[in-house]
């Protein structure tokens, strides 16, 4: 009996990533513990939890885990998941081909240079044979 090697493409990889990440974003997410984060949890044990202001984008479509403009709560939690995860993918997708390309640009070799030179190497081969 002889072992096949399958391979899975990059692509597939990605997308697998990119479902799963929709569906923890957008349906396990409601299931996330409502008790407050480490911050509020902090502020309420030490005592200071009364001196919170909100922040510039409070009223915001996506403050507070959910959105503004969904009345059903696990929707709204939900969505504001998947736009969550579409923004964060989006931006880490665009930097990478974009340092991606950069880096392939500055290793392009320039096409006049000729080819038919010899390196350093080989030229210090025939020093010695000489």
């Amino acid at each position: 009996m002889t072992a096949t090697s399958s391979k899975v493409s990059v692509k597939v990889v990605a997308m697998g990533v990119f479902v799963v990440a929709l569906i923890l974003a957008g349906v396990v997410s409601f299931y996330a513990a409502s008790s407050p984060d480490g911050l509020n949890r902090v502020a309420a044990d030490k005592g200071f939890s009364d001196t919170e202001k909100d922040h510039h984008a409070a009223d915001g479509p996506f403050a507070g885990y959910g959105t503004s403009f969904v009345d059903n709560e696990r929707l709204s939690g939900g969505l504001a998941g998947v736009v969550g995860v579409l923004v964060v993918l989006s931006l880490s997708g665009g930097l990478t081909l974009a340092l991606r390309r950069r880096r392939d640009a500055a290793t392009d070799v320039p096409t006049d240079v000729p080819t038919d030179v010899p390196t350093d190497v080989e030229v210090a081969d025939l020093d010695r044979s000489a």
